[in-house]
């Protein structure tokens, strides 16, 4: 494009797209910030962000809600684009640039040039440069080019400075890095002193080499996920055969359910006889007692009649004799005592009566065991082809399950720490970053083989209390013994101050999956912040103290008590409804994590006994579930602890100046 117009551009940075870097084509803006950019460039930024319902601002992170046709309802900056037709117009219309029909920079004629001077770094008409040439004493020593041999390529006109605003004369060839702008000399000496300076040349040259480089890895990249994608789909025919062999399992799940369910029913029909032969024994027994309190009472009415007569009085010797044994013998019987006592017992016995399940007895038919492992799709084809049913050993009333991996979790890889962990995040799907509190400045990277390097965001030399990633590269870190947060952008600019004013110092810091910062500092309260820290969403309170938190992919918030005395957790939504708490024994605390796919891991540290023991929750509503008790876990353990999911099979837990990789198999 001609010297003339981009001339044009650099004094007119309006006009210019944040983006492109060059003028508005269909400026439209972004109506929560008014910033813009052209249409074209908004659609491209918007590819890589499909799956949120808004549009975060390039320069400020503010949030702009987006419709259902997403950038194509964003209106037009009409102001802007005014001023881009006017811009076009005064550099001869769009063909004329196209064109390069240069126009002379030296005076206001318009006409085409034809010469540029290399030192003044105009364009000339053929007047000016004929006055040019005549002023010798003035311009003896300019160095001058014919503008066909600039158009063609055969000269290079070197590098044009902007003119500096507030010193007319100078050019503004320096860059300031501490204010992220282009200054002269002059502006070096009178307002940025102290300031970090660089070259402008070298500045946009390092600026190029970057970018350069930014390009070649993500060419790299695509190539290597586009391979990747070809390898998926080779696996995918494969993983497709392999299930083709599980489905004929059917056959012998319903094979064995046959054989089981004749099982049960000839154990219902057995259970139910002996229950009837209980009834039945039962009433048998309490019968002969009424039966034998009946004959008594007979006994003793025969008896009775027998020696209660009016003719008692004149009985002679046998007689006599007669009567006097019926009474001793009817005294005997009424000295009898009368059993009250066995029908009771047989109530007791009764009710003393309880079903016992056999061990071990479950009705289901066993399940198909879920396996996911996201780092290869070999995996997932090795695991199809590894599953088999086994039917159940004879002593089970449950048909048995599908025989895949064990239900594990072992410790892959331990990292002695260099001092006492803090905080705690994910930063990939096998690495942590950590954060040293008082005990060391600074940060650590650590992935799962061991491998240390240092955050880039920040400055290794703080008092971190702790730290988490946003999805764009910017980190949020809060400081030790202070009641503030701080967004860093990847390039390591502070963007913004979070100053917490309730509760106490300390802040724990985590995200939900859009951006969301979380905050908690061991009250009862958990504060929910926008991405860009500016403003306070939510405030939740809580029903016991809070010392981590971290959300679902439905904004759903697990918290954690920690090293409370009794240690929680609880699931709240953003209305502050809370679930059923779980807690701990005294002197076991509880960690929470969760991972991509909204499952809940809960550590169970036992410090007395250096013992962690780690169940696998589902979410039942604002209730947890258990479903899985991991096997023991026998480590060195301290004061505080962090739980956090890498992917769904690797968890990283770090207690004190430790940290355990963790390998989970489902």
């Amino acid at each position: 494009m001609a010297e003339k117009c981009e001339s044009e551009k650099a004094s007119s940075p309006n006009l210019i797209c944040p983006l492109c870097l060059d003028i508005f084509v269909e400026a439209t803006i972004l109506t929560s910030c008014g910033h813009t950019f052209c249409r074209r460039c908004l659609k491209k930024y918007d590819l890589t962000h499909q799956d949120r319902d808004h549009m975060v601002c390039p320069l400020c992170r503010e949030i702009t809600k987006l419709s259902g046709n997403r950038v194509d309802d964003l209106r037009l900056n009409v102001s802007i684009n005014g001023c881009v037709d006017d811009y076009h117009s005064k550099c001869g219309g769009m063909n004329a640039v196209l064109e390069m029909c240069q126009k002379c920079t030296t005076c206001k004629s318009q006409k085409n040039a034809v010469s540029f001077c290399r030192t003044c770094t105009f364009y000339m008409c053929d007047k000016c440069l004929n006055s040019h040439q005549q002023l010798v004493v003035i311009f003896g020593d300019h160095e001058i080019v014919s503008i066909d041999d600039v158009i063609q390529g055969k000269v290079s006109i070197g590098h044009l400075f902007e003119k500096c605003s507030i010193h007319k004369q100078e050019k503004k060839d320096m860059f300031c890095e501490d204010y992220k702008v282009h200054v002269c000399h002059k502006c070096v000496l009178v307002g940025h002193k102290a300031h970090e300076f660089k070259n402008q040349v070298d500045f946009e040259q390092e600026l190029r080499q970057k970018v350069e480089h930014l390009a070649q890895r993500c060419a790299d990249k695509k190539t290597e996920l586009e391979k990747n994608i070809q390898h998926i789909e080779i696996q995918r025919d494969e993983v497709h055969t392999a299930v083709q062999t599980i489905m004929t399992i059917l056959d012998d799940v319903r094979q064995a359910y046959s054989i089981k369910a004749k099982e049960l029913e000839e154990n219902l029909r057995n259970l139910t006889d002996q229950v009837n032969a209980l009834k039945h024994s039962f009433d048998d027994d309490l019968n002969v007692l009424k039966s034998k309190d009946r004959q008594r009472i007979k006994s003793i009415c025969s008896s009775i009649t027998l020696v209660d007569s009016d003719r008692l009085s004149h009985l002679e010797t046998d007689t006599l004799s007669a009567h006097i044994l019926l009474c001793e013998e009817l005294d005997a019987m009424l000295k009898e005592a009368t059993d009250h006592t066995s029908a009771s017992a047989i109530t007791k016995k009764a009710k003393g009566k309880r079903f016992k399940p056999a061990d071990d007895t479950r009705l289901d038919l066993g399940s198909i065991a879920e396996y996911t492992d996201h780092s290869t799709t070999a995996a997932i084809e090795k695991n199809s082809q590894e599953k088999r049913f086994q039917p159940a050993d004879d002593t089970r009333l449950d048909l048995g399950n599908i025989a895949g991996c064990d239900i594990k979790i072992e410790v892959i890889h331990r990292v002695n720490l260099r001092s006492v962990m803090f905080g705690m995040t994910r930063y990939s799907h096998d690495s942590v970053g950590i954060v040293y509190g008082v005990f060391a400045h600074g940060n650590d990277i650590i992935d799962s083989n061991g491998g240390k390097q240092q955050c880039s965001n920040i400055l290794n030399d703080g008092n971190y209390k702790d730290l988490v990633y946003q999805q764009d590269g910017s980190l949020c870190v809060s400081l030790f013994n202070t009641n503030e947060a701080y967004i860093y952008s990847p390039l390591g600019t502070r963007k913004a101050t979070i100053h917490v004013r309730d509760g106490t110092n300390d802040l724990n810091v985590s995200r939900s999956q859009s951006d969301e910062i979380i905050i908690t500092n061991g009250d009862n309260q958990v504060y929910i912040y926008d991405p860009t820290g500016s403003t306070l969403k939510h405030t939740i309170q809580t029903k016991h103290e809070t010392g981590q938190a971290s959300t679902t992919r439905t904004g759903l918030i697990i918290t954690s008590s920690c090293n409370a005395n009794p240690s929680m957790v609880t699931v709240y939504d953003k209305d502050g409804n809370a679930g059923e708490s779980l807690q701990a024994v005294k002197g076991v605390y509880l960690y929470a994590a969760v991972d991509e796919q909204d499952r809940v891991y809960v550590a169970s540290v036992d410090k007395k006994n250096g013992s962690v023991v780690i169940r696998l929750y589902y979410l039942d509503g604002l209730n947890l579930r258990e479903r899985v008790v991991f096997n023991t876990l026998h480590m060195g353990l301290g004061y505080w602890g962090y739980l956090v999911s890498l992917s769904p099979d690797m968890l990283a837990f770090a207690c004190w100046d430790n940290l355990y990789f963790f390998k989970v198999s489902l």
